[in-house]
């Protein structure tokens, strides 16, 4: 998940207490304490309740706030004298799936920039690849059309036991949106939570059969941080005139390639005579509403359109004053580009799915909403509606960081409360909206 724009954790206890130590040593030497003491825990649970009070826009849109504050009484008692900051954010990333939503959790300020400094000083991570069944079942994940192998167990822990912990501090809008990124971010959460072992014994199960391995910790990146190092948009023209333009991220630091990328794209469609696109987001976890706003629409809208209908939020006010909350209808009208000689005119279809976010679905809401595409995939992971214009506020004991939105925004053709982004069938199930 990134940030959008304006425009829009007993389980292995000796692993645990290894780990704390090894935490509590790189914590100190990137500047944070190494320990904080419980009373300092107290105040960074304070620092979290007030933030939410002062700086989300509606926590009732995602939250019981009742229920949130009850967790933030009981997580602040019977603590020991000491806590390393990952067994705080242990503790506190409990209230992430409550929050339910992806722009609204409490995290590490830099989880990226940690791993790879752990892996260059000689750590090494969880050895496989996993995804994260909607059932709470586990299976490698090897890129393949191979059959699925389940992982049964882990160092003896069974495969559901872990699951179940580790998705007790995942954030996200639903179980299925949170058991997806459990899966991309399983090395990240197993590490803070049971440790970095040198070996694992992983008992798999393959057509019913089991077997018991041992493999090393890897020292190499993960995939998703690999993927985040590489161009995130391709684009693929088959024989029968079907093409597939797939887009993994709209957060980049220089959209310029991709505005001329797109502009390639869509020259090399008409010159091959394409009939059908798919705009594949199913992996985009969003960015900013610029890059598909000037990347995208102009070879793909056929009337004026608006990238939502209502929001809410909270302006901007100076630092230590209360912010103002402000609501009100999108009123900026984009125009489609009628005589544009690269507007694709054939069928066009977004895939969304479980990683689909924040600026993307925002994306597939217009698409939809407009008439301007169906979608397919798989959907049911998270809100029509989006926060967004998130924030994050640095926890003053433990240095952890909770990240709020600034804003929600309805889809064009209206939001209501809890719908999520789902599939359509064909153009006639699409909630349409008219331009003005």
């Amino acid at each position: 998940m990134h940030r959008g724009s304006w425009s829009f954790l007993s389980l292995a206890r000796p692993a645990l207490a290894a780990l704390s130590l090894i935490c509590a040593s790189a914590a100190a030497a990137d500047g944070v304490p190494g320990h904080i003491t419980a009373a300092e825990f107290g105040g960074d649970v304070a620092f979290v309740r007030a933030m939410i009070a002062r700086m989300h826009p509606d926590p009732a849109f995602s939250t019981d706030t009742s229920a949130v504050h009850l967790a933030l009484d009981r997580m602040a008692q019977g603590l020991p004298p000491t806590l390393t900051r990952d067994e705080a954010w242990r503790r506190l990333a409990s209230l992430n799936p409550l929050l339910a939503d992806g722009h609204f959790f409490i995290g590490f300020p830099d989880w990226r920039k940690e791993t790879r400094a752990w892996l260059a000083d000689g750590g090494s991570l969880f050895p496989l690849e996993v995804n994260v069944a909607p059932d709470g079942a586990l299976y490698r994940f090897d890129g393949t059309d191979a059959g699925p192998v389940r992982l049964v167990s882990v160092n003896g822990v069974g495969a559901g036991e872990l699951v179940s912990t580790l998705s007790s501090m995942v954030h996200g809008d639903t179980p299925r949106f949170r058991a997806n990124l459990l899966g991309q971010r399983w090395w990240l959460y197993y590490w803070k939570t049971f440790g970095a072992p040198e070996t694992y014994e992983l008992v798999l199960e393959e057509e019913g059969v089991r077997r018991t391995v041992t493999m090393p910790g890897r020292r190499t990146l993960p995939r998703v941080l690999e993927q985040e190092a590489g161009q995130p948009f391709d684009l693929a023209i088959g024989r029968d005139g079907r093409a597939v333009l797939t887009v993994d991220s709209f957060s980049l630091a220089d959209p310029a390639p991709f505005l001329a990328f797109t502009h390639d794209a869509f020259a090399r469609l008409r010159e091959q005579g394409a009939t059908s696109l798919v705009v594949d987001v199913s992996r985009n976890g969003g960015g900013d509403d610029a890059v598909w706003l000037d990347g995208l629409m102009p070879y793909l809208a056929t009337q004026p359109y608006r990238t939502g209908s209502t929001f809410r939020g909270l302006a901007r006010a100076p630092a230590g004053a209360p912010a103002k909350p402000m609501h009100g209808e999108i009123g900026t009208w984009r125009q489609p580009q009628l005589d544009n000689p690269l507007r694709f005119h054939g069928k066009v279809e977004v895939r969304i799915g479980p990683a689909t976010y924040s600026s993307a679905i925002l994306f597939a809401n217009v698409m939809r909403d407009f008439g301007f595409a169906t979608l397919a995939g798989a959907g049911g992971a998270a809100r029509q509606t989006q926060s967004g214009g998130v924030r994050d506020a640095r926890l003053p004991h433990s240095g952890l960081v909770i990240t709020l939105p600034r804003f929600i925004l309805d889809p064009p053709a209206g939001g209501r409360p809890g719908a999520l982004l789902e599939t359509t069938v064909n153009t006639e199930r699409h909630s349409r909206v008219s331009s003005r």
